[in-house]
């Protein structure tokens, strides 16, 4: 389904499962769910989006929850989001005419309100159509038994403590079974029915008319492309460009302001392996891309939402830092596996990620890059926050000679790495600029300034390889990162640099399969293989910008660009030879590499 946006076609399963590409997401700034190309939605979590799954059946065809609406006859599918919007247009094609189903996450009311609603209306728009829908949600993984009844003549899946209601018009006479329900209808052109699921966990369940939830609809679309309206990009790549920032809002948890990595967990490095992470939480790591992407948008209100969950999770660890943080700002992620069979097989099915408890150093220089970004963008760091920041760098100062995982959570043995090492010098270098002027205390800048030293001293001897002509990816190793491409976009040196332009070269011509960047060479204490990372690739579209090659990095963009999906959006990873998407989706840190390079290439952004 690569690049192929708007054409016709068949969806194909294998095994039950649909392709990851075959998915697009709607949400309501709380929760995501996943649509496939045949009409099923097999992902959606509640109450929110780290919340256990209702609708799973992307972990598990054969037994997972689901809710599917599609012809009872052969038909072929386009699709579309409603024009800057996260709702979006599925039109289904057959022998006797054709439907649109449009699917959104209602937001309702300015302001957050309880309600969940996911609404599936559908209208005739040529000859006559049958369709048939079928819901069988099951709650909280499976775990929670789930049992079907009529309330108000509506059915409703109740499961401790949990409801969903399915509120139809014009969408046939539901039937029950003990745990789904399911209905048959025929449109003629013009005409319409809607479908609506309705959630309620320990609230009252909303059963509203008809009239309401299309005007919700109407104001979803509105509020949608009011949003879009307002970004600030207007470049060559705008359209890619705002639907990759239309991607991140829906990852944002509107409640706190953090940015989920992902939508999803579980889904697989490659298929049958055993990479299959939880990414719905918020990783340090992306902070200063998250803080530099909302800024060159000018999306100043989830700028400042943001760093101040940073400020607000980073306190509970303060001085350390966690590698990643729940949404709601907590610190616990503890990694359990769920009895799931997992995406086509692919186990085992994680849920919460012990990441949390690796020492990663390259977050330390994440944080006050993104500290330096918002005190130059957006507003003032207080003083109690400033003297955090200060006793973070303190302790930067006396950790990064220790070994770490490193950026990609490694689970063999610490090393040095090169890009954590990098980081640690962003983080000291940054700390003394604050301080310079006079946003962090200074008592402590001059140390700051020669551990810096001390670091680059430490990096320049051991982690550079004449051999290579490049930074390899630990003291010592042979092996290439691609991680090492950020000392260039956080501006570890001057883009002359001749060691980072030919840093940039070697991972340009060794980890690259056709436009797609693999992480790294060597081992990672994991048994298997993975796909190329596409945040990766975007890295090299920047970085190659950035040091004066901008011809080729604008064709490796532009070849980029056609390996999004149909309707524009990029997972995890993506596998070289055949393309198909692979991990976890939709994946923000891609889509931020994604708006950073377009910045890069229009000569715009305030990175270094």
């Amino acid at each position: 389904m690569s690049g192929r946006q708007g054409s016709s076609l068949v969806p194909q399963r294998i095994d039950g499962y649909a392709p990851i590409e075959a998915y697009a997401a709607i949400g309501d700034g709380r929760t995501v769910a996943l649509v496939s190309a045949d009409g099923a939605i097999d992902w959606w979590c509640l109450p929110d989006i780290d919340g256990a799954a209702a609708c799973w059946a992307l972990l598990d065809a054969e037994g997972g929850g689901r809710m599917t609406l599609q012809p009872t006859t052969e038909y072929t599918v386009s699709r579309r989001y409603v024009a800057n919007t996260n709702v979006l247009e599925t039109t289904y094609t057959t022998a006797t005419g054709q439907v649109r189903v449009t699917d959104a996450l209602l937001l309702g009311e300015p302001g957050l309100a309880p309600l969940r609603e996911l609404y599936r209306r559908v209208d005739g728009v040529s000859g006559r159509v049958t369709m048939r829908w079928q819901f069988a949600p099951r709650f909280d993984f499976g775990r929670t038994p789930t049992r079907f009844v009529w309330r108000a003549g509506v059915p409703v899946a109740q499961g401790r403590g949990q409801a969903l209601a399915v509120c139809t018009w014009a969408a046939g006479d539901a039937e029950l079974g003990s745990n789904e329900a399911w209905a048959q209808f025929t449109l003629d052109a013009g005409g319409s029915a809607g479908i609506l699921l309705a959630y309620a966990g320990g609230e009252p369940l909303v059963l509203p008319p008809r009239g309401e939830v299309d005007a919700r609809l109407r104001e979803t679309c509105r509020t949608w492309r009011e949003w879009a309206k307002s970004r600030s990009y207007d470049g060559r790549w705008r359209e890619a460009v705002v639907r990759s920032a239309l991607a991140l809002k829906l990852l944002v948890h509107a409640p706190s302001g953090a940015l989920a990595a992902a939508a999803t967990t579980a889904l697989p490095e490659m298929i049958g392996g055993e990479r299959n992470w939880d990414y719905r939480y918020c990783w340090v790591r992306d902070s200063a891309f998250i803080l530099d992407t909302l800024t060159s948008l000018g999306c100043a209100p989830e700028a400042e939402a943001f760093f101040w969950w940073l400020m607000h999770a980073s306190a509970l660890t303060h001085p350390r830092l966690q590698v990643l943080y729940r949404l709601d700002g907590g610190a616990e992620a503890p990694e359990s596996e769920l009895a799931l069979d997992g995406y086509r097989g692919s186990r085992p099915v994680r849920v919460g990620n012990a990441a949390q408890g690796q020492l990663q150093l390259d977050v330390y220089g994440d944080l006050l890059e993104a500290a330096w970004r918002y005190a130059h963008t957006c507003g003032t760091i207080d003083p109690e926050i400033a003297r955090r920041l200060a006793q973070t760098a303190d302790l930067v100062a006396d950790v990064w000679r220790q070994p770490d995982s490193g950026i990609w959570e490694v689970r063999s043995e610490p090393q040095h790495f090169t890009q954590s090492k990098m980081m640690c010098v962003i983080a000291l270098e940054r700390a003394a600029a604050l301080a310079d002027l006079g946003i962090l205390p200074s008592r402590h800048a001059s140390h700051w300034r020669a551990e810096a030293k001390a670091v680059r001293d430490f990096v320049e001897r051991n982690c550079w390889s004449p051999d290579a002509g490049a930074y390899v990816r630990a003291a010592g190793s042979t092996d290439l990162d691609a991680s090492v491409l950020l000392a260039v976009l956080f501006g570890y040196a001057p883009p002359a640099d001749e060691r980072l332009r030919s840093t940039v070269d070697a991972i340009g011509e060794r980890l690259v399969h056709g436009p797609f960047v693999a992480r790294y060479t060597g081992d990672d204490g994991l048994a298997g293989s993975e796909g190329a990372f596409l945040a990766c690739s975007f890295w090299l579209v920047e970085a190659l910008a950035r040091t004066g090659r901008r011809p080729r990095a604008t064709a490796l963009f532009e070849e980029l660009l056609t390996h999004a999906n149909d309707v524009g959006l990029y997972s995890e990873e993506v596998d070289p030879g055949s393309g198909a998407f692979l991990g976890n989706f939709p994946q923000g840190l891609t889509h931020l590499a994604l708006i950073s390079a377009a910045t890069a290439l229009a000569g715009e952004g305030s990175r270094p």
